[in-house]
């Protein structure tokens, strides 16, 4: 089967939490063609404010002028993903660091002007992902993308996720998060959802924030061709394994 696993900066962000969703990759990347795909944005927040740089947000995503492009490059492509790729390595799999740069994996435009630098992916090539995963590699991708004239854009990881998982022809996108799945209107978790009943939600208010944005990002990702895209707990213990023999963890999106 094929995955596509997008991991939440905050599951990474320490050395304990980088080993424990390793140690979760691992169990299932010998059985499975996979590629992870990784934010990072409480790790870029945290850089910032180091060096004295104001973040500003425009509808969820960062304002990106050059001095916080240079900041994501070094953060993402650099000490997030360098550091994952070493827990990975520590539990035993070939992970291979990269960003949506390389090959050409991913290639953005500029969203808006207002944004900087924050792209939307236009064009992917999984040609790179392919070799490696088809040999047994795990390509572990920053969500950084190339563009026109030699542009390099910040793009949103989610989104970055589903695009990627289009191209790869990834049977499953499961989103490792750090809540327990789609909630209702009563908190209750939702076990399986349709794309039309995610709009529901998202219409009448109950899911908002980010996990809007999850859902529509869930949303596009059903409509590019992925037969299920799960967005789940990734604190649980053993949760690709437990998921992928068939128990019902977070919640499931379906065509």
């Amino acid at each position: 089967m094929k995955l596509l696993v997008k991991i939440g900066g905050t599951l990474i962000d320490t050395s304990e939490r980088r080993l424990a969703i390793a140690g979760k990759l691992a169990a299932i990347t010998g059985r499975h063609q996979t590629v992870v795909v990784h934010g990072g944005g409480k790790q870029l927040s945290h850089y910032l404010k180091e060096h004295g740089i104001e973040s500003e947000f425009r509808g969820g995503l960062r304002v990106t002028p050059p001095p916080i492009l240079d900041a994501v490059i070094r953060t993402l492509a650099g000490v997030v993903n360098h550091r994952l790729v070493a827990a990975l390595q520590e539990c035993g799999v070939q992970a291979v660091g990269l960003s949506g740069i390389d090959a050409g994996i991913a290639h953005a435009r500029q969203l808006s002007p207002a944004l900087g630098a924050v792209g939307e992916v236009e064009t992917t090539d999984p040609a790179l992902l392919e070799l490696l995963s088809s040999h047994g590699y795990l390509p572990t991708v920053a969500c950084i993308a190339g563009g026109r004239q030699s542009g390099i854009f910040n793009v949103n990881a989610d989104q970055m996720a589903v695009a990627v998982a289009g191209a790869f022809k990834a049977e499953q996108l499961i989103f490792l998060t750090d809540v327990e799945g789609v909630l209702d209107g009563d908190k209750r978790r939702i076990i399986r959802l349709s794309s039309q009943e995610a709009l529901t939600l998202i219409e009448t208010g109950v899911a908002h924030g980010g996990m809007e944005a999850k859902l529509r990002s869930a949303m596009k990702g059903i409509a590019q061709g992925v037969s299920q895209v799960r967005i789940v707990p990734g604190g649980e213990p053993d949760v690709l394994q437990r998921l992928l023999e068939g128990q019902e963890l977070g919640t499931t999106l379906v065509a």
